[in-house]
């Protein structure tokens, strides 16, 4: 049942009046450098923000063995974070409506090089509408909103009549570890709210990521003599060459996919990073690349995997140097698979409803070729899984920001989405 029109009212003016609170939490958040492995001040902050307003607290470490054994599960690499999970927990006096995950991530990717921002990347500054720094829309400015949304029905001494968790957690830019940890541990609900930087839409799907490496080697020689040795670097090139055949193969199937044969190029290989090599005067012995890859939902990781393997041994058995030395492949993050969110569910209804009333247009939806925490419910929780937030520009680029009257708008939305999907009652 729809919200009473006073109450959507009064919900949305309680967003207004702790909006200017909101922005200097998202501003504290932002000053965090919580790229991976160096969370662990930030989520001792939310523990603490949590505990502040009365949730019942869990906080625990990732188990790798689990996480390992669970399909879903990416590899653990020596860079994999030991942050904790951080959740807080809101129990209704009386559960009478349908509970709802919170979920955000605090991880950031790495800012680069200082000197290529406008103000310093963990300095985080407003210009107008817009609040930058690295991590303000990717996705910090949505771990605020899921805290003030709920402090917006707080306001009015209202609270939701149903289980509310709220969930922080990194490994969302590596390998999707923490979102699949939390679900490991046992929290579940009838729907989650994933509020990423997606321009006021809602995804519709997405695609599965891989993460791995190719290591090549060389037979250094002087650069006199260069004839008579082998650069690993040029014949890392070569390997890259092949990579982007099998790139174009796959995204010559998106016709087979719903949701994806409107998109030029839903399959995006990246060369993330190059390594190799000693000495400028030495033909170069070693190289390695970082690679990222995209996969289609119901495609199975494992699967991927092995026609990327399959891929460059075909190619390096047809060269005549990388046939006797072949590449050696290693999956190292991100082991994730995509999906789709079908049409017609009632939290899509209960959405959609919201943010008319706070946005004032239809709520769009729309396919994003990149990775969402959203894929751990709507797979292994098979659950509405609603990926939805505010308007940015530049996620993880330089001066990285995010549209403050946008993070408003959907912070209201997600307040009338709370109220509507979990019911309220009276806090005392």
């Amino acid at each position: 049942m729809s919200l009473d029109p006073k109450l959507r009212q009064d919900i949305l003016d309680s967003v207004e009046a702790g909006f200017e609170e909101q922005i200097r939490f998202t501003q504290k958040l932002v000053s965090f450098p919580s790229t991976r492995g160096g969370e662990h001040a930030i989520q001792d902050f939310v523990f603490r923000e949590y505990k502040k307003r009365g949730y019942a607290l869990d906080r625990f470490s990732m188990d790798r063995d689990a996480i390992l054994r669970h399909p879903g599960g990416s590899p653990w690499s020596d860079e994999h974070s030991d942050a904790p999970i951080v959740v807080g927990i809101h129990r209704p006096r009386e559960e009478k409506g349908r509970s709802l995950i919170l979920q955000s991530h605090l991880d950031v990717v790495p800012a680069g090089p200082a000197g290529m921002w406008e103000s310093p990347p963990f300095e985080p500054r407003i210009s107008g509408d817009w609040m930058f720094g690295r991590g303000a829309a990717d996705m910090k400015a949505g771990a605020a909103a899921n805290v003030f949304a709920m402090d917006a029905l707080a306001r009015l001494g209202l609270q939701p009549a149903a289980t509310v968790t709220i969930q922080s957690v990194v490994e969302e830019e590596s390998t999707g570890n923490g979102a699949l940890m939390a679900h490991l541990r046992g929290y579940q609900a009838d729907a989650v709210l994933v509020p990423e930087p997606e321009d006021e839409m809602l995804v519709r799907a997405n695609t599965g990521v891989l993460w791995f490496q190719v290591e090549v080697s060389g037979l250094p020689v002087h650069v006199r003599e260069m004839e008579t040795g082998t650069n690993a670097i040029d014949a890392t090139y070569r390997l890259i060459a092949a990579l982007r055949e099998l790139e174009e193969a796959w995204n010559a199937r998106r016709h087979e996919h719903p949701y994806f044969d409107d998109l030029a190029h839903p399959i995006n290989l990246n060369i993330g990073k190059i390594e190799g090599g000693d000495w400028a005067s030495s033909v170069p012995c070693w190289c390695r690349i970082d690679c990222r890859i995209a996969i289609y939902p119901g495609t199975r990781a494992a699967s991927a995997a092995e026609d990327i393997r399959g891929w460059l041994a075909a190619f390096a058995h047809g060269d005549p140097y990388l046939s006797n030395h072949p590449p050696q492949v290693t999956f190292n993050g991100f082991h994730a698979e995509g999906y789709a969110l079908e049409p017609g569910s009632d939290a899509e209804a209960v959405l959609e409803r919201a943010h008319v009333a706070a946005v004032g247009e239809p709520l769009k939806s729309f396919t994003t070729p990149g990775y969402l925490d959203t894929r751990v419910y709507a797979l292994y929780d098979r659950i509405p899984a609603l990926c939805y937030g505010p308007v940015s520009r530049n996620v993880h680029g330089f001066d990285e920001c995010v549209r403050l009257s946008s993070v408003k708008r959907i912070s209201g939305a997600m307040a009338l989405f709370i109220a509507e999907w979990c019911g309220t009652e009276s806090k005392s």
